[in-house]
């Protein structure tokens, strides 16, 4: 079964510790009373999650979980990378109650996404459904939201809707990313040949796309 994943890597220098001062701690940053919903970003905290989610597109998530405990969490931002990364370094029950912390507390449709892609990972296919379907409800311009959104669809085959909301999300990407082969399998799944024709014409899907698609659309089939 197709994932939508996440990957790792970090070092620990050592030196001279008793002849430095104590720096200055940022506290614990799992401590979900400091949970924090503001949206209002400093260009000192954008620099910081600048370099976070650069050490993310590189999949050196232990790297940027480092640096994004290196400060104070003080917004919406940081706790939502802060779910991220904990997934993503295997702490899934870690990420599920900062996402909770996040729904109960902010209700935005990025909390609401973090934790149905937790739930999901952690195989709660039905309870990620209901977190995606609200994620997508509260920001349908989402092409990432829409994407995952119609892959559980899949995954629960619900062909049909999965087909319009992965169609939405390939427009909104313009063709990039997994979404491709999600819709592909959509299309196949719902003998929609002219979708597929489309998808050839429109953002020049591959014979071996196809090929792949329609060996999955047989495991999703099943």
């Amino acid at each position: 079964m197709q994932k939508i994943a996440m990957g790792i890597m970090a070092s620990v220098l050592m030196a001279g510790c008793a002849s430095q001062p104590p720096s200055e701690k940022a506290g614990d940053p799992y401590d979900l009373d400091r949970l924090n919903c503001s949206a209002r970003i400093q260009p000192e905290q954008q620099v910081q999650l600048d370099m976070v989610d650069n050490l993310m597109n590189r999949e050196r998530n232990h790297a940027a979980l480092a640096q994004l405990e290196a400060k104070p969490m003080e917004t919406v931002d940081h706790w939502v990378r802060y779910g991220q990364l904990q997934a993503s370094t295997g702490h899934l029950g870690e990420a599920e109650t900062i996402f909770q912390g996040l729904v109960d507390r902010c209700g935005t449709g990025r909390s609401h996404h973090g934790l149905g892609m937790v739930l999901l990972k952690q195989d709660k296919v039905l309870k990620a459904l209901h977190h995606l379907e609200v994620a997508r409800e509260r920001t349908p311009a989402s092409a990432q939201v829409r994407n995952d959104y119609g892959y559980v669809l899949l995954m629960v085959g619900d062909y049909e809707d999965a087909a319009y909301e992965l169609r939405t999300a390939m427009e909104l990407g313009d063709g990039k990313g997994p979404v491709r082969q999600n819709l592909a399998v959509a299309y196949l799944l719902t003998d929609n040949w002219g979708g597929l024709e489309w998808m050839k014409k429109q953002y020049d899907l591959s014979s071996e796309e196809r090929a792949y698609a329609e060996r999955l659309a047989e495991q999703f089939g099943r």
